[in-house]
């Protein structure tokens, strides 16, 4: 099936084979870099050749001399702008705005999901209520993209026509209505109360079983919300316009100085870099592509929400949101296949699946890590103790010192304690504990040990 949607190649460069698979898109319109560029390149060639044409036939010598040298002074100081990281940065950052705002775009799934899980029942006000829930965030989600889309605005100019596609019922475009006397700011949110409030007396009427679910679902469309909510932030909140014109004015001036600095000299008079005359400056045509085709790309992206080639096709979006949640919550609601053991039911898992005969090149062992082949030969493999050097062994009698020191005041304390308060038996310590700390001390550090005591 066909979709008339964002250009896609996927399919294309899925297998890169011999001279590369970048070559086979160069000859793509839709979507391209010509399509974008022609009009722009056309003009400059234009001005171009307009300049070549003067200098080559209209000007006496004298005034070929003048030409030559604000040529090579447009050539000078034209190099100075910095082109190359003024674009490369501004596009880093567009397209990075690009992917985010597509991952901002609420899906409904997860929470038609939630609600044919928690929201049980065949009878038709438990399906009423489903089917109006999720209709209700794709309303909100259409609402949104008709305050920020050209092509949503002109599918759905006023609420009319929502009521006419099903999306709105009459009375809830008078509520609208209503609203609107009221306050003008975004209304993206109302069907969201709306269905935060149905989910809330489907709780109250037990048809959502427990707390839990209630609040499982009324999160998910909390988070629904965020995400028409930061649509907008997009819409609203654009990449700074200083840079934007900044990004602008550097690219244009620059080809502005090229018409002039990177004109074909006569080679006769000895201009540095101006040794040969090719007519067709090749490399400048080149240059230009590359350049303007680089903003071009920074324009397109900027908004993905318009009518250019690579924008997202929002129409197809709505359309398939509604199908989709109606299916999940009504069509296929508490309906699945018969509980049947698989055939692996028996073996518990299954040690490998089957290969077709034309994926069979692509089976592979599995990794086992880079260690995996490390041979250690079989009398390498006792466990040996490493000799202790001398500073080692130093400065562990000094922690053990330190140890003995620190148990002598401690068992001091608490002798002492124990001679103030004779009347807790169960502070006593038997001589056992001093014979046993005897044990574990050698002769002199006992010794030591006995003196700071007494």
């Amino acid at each position: 099936m066909n979709f008339n949607m964002t250009v896609t190649y996927s399919a294309q460069v899925a297998s890169c084979k011999r001279f590369g698979c970048f070559w086979k898109l160069l000859l793509r319109w839709k979507g391209s870099i010509y399509k974008l560029l022609w009009p722009n390149l056309f003009v400059y060639i234009m001005l171009y050749s307009t300049l070549s044409i003067t200098y080559r036939f209209l000007l006496n010598e004298k005034q070929r001399t003048t030409f030559e040298k604000l040529s090579l002074h447009c050539q000078t100081y034209g190099d100075l702008i910095p082109v190359s990281f003024v674009l490369g940065f501004y596009v880093s950052i567009v397209i990075k705005r690009w992917w985010d705002q597509y991952t901002s775009i609420p899906w409904p799934d997860p929470l038609a999901v939630l609600v044919s899980a928690f929201l049980p029942g065949e009878d038709e006000r438990s399906r009423l209520m489903r089917r109006t829930i999720l209709r209700y965030a794709c309303l909100s989600l259409t609402i949104t993209l008709r305050m920020m889309c050209p092509s949503v605005k002109k599918r759905f100019p006023t609420f009319d026509n929502m009521v006419e596609a099903g999306l709105m019922l009459p009375n809830e475009k008078k509520i609208f209505d209503k609203l609107e006397e009221k306050t003008v700011h975004p209304k993206y949110w109302l069907p969201l109360v709306w269905a935060a409030s149905i989910i809330a007396r489907a709780r109250r009427e037990e048809k959502v079983k427990n707390d839990f679910a209630l609040k499982s679902v009324i999160d998910e469309v909390n988070k629904f919300r965020s995400g028409c909510g930061q649509l907008l932030n997009y819409d609203w909140i654009s990449v700074p316009l200083v840079y934007t014109q900044v990004v602008t004015l550097a690219v244009y001036t620059y080809f502005m100085a090229s018409l002039m600095g990177n004109q074909y000299l006569n080679p006769n008079k000895g201009y540095p870099t101006h040794t040969i005359d090719l007519v067709v400056p090749i490399f400048t045509l080149l240059q230009f592509f590359f350049y303007m085709g680089w903003l071009m790309v920074a324009e397109t992206l900027v908004n993905p929400f318009g009518e250019d080639d690579d924008d997202f096709e929002v129409n197809w979006l709505i359309d398939r949101n509604l199908q989709i949640s109606y299916l999940i919550v009504d069509e296929v609601h508490e309906d699945h296949p018969a509980l049947i053991k698989d055939q692996y039911w028996e073996e518990v898992f299954p040690t490998e699946l089957p290969y077709t005969e034309a994926a069979k090149q692509f089976y592979t062992e599995p990794f086992l890590g880079s260690a995996q082949d490390v041979y250690v030969p079989k009398h390498q493999r006792g466990i040996i103790l490493m000799p202790i050097s001398i500073d080692t062994e130093c400065s562990m009698k000094n922690v053990q010192t330190d140890h003995t020191q620190f148990n002598a005041v401690h068992l001091k304390s608490m002798l002492s304690f124990k001679t103030k308060n004779t009347s807790f038996p169960s502070l006593q310590r038997s001589s056992k504990s001093i014979l046993g700390i005897r044990e574990n001390m050698h002769d002199d550090t006992y010794d030591d040990f006995s003196k700071k005591i007494l």
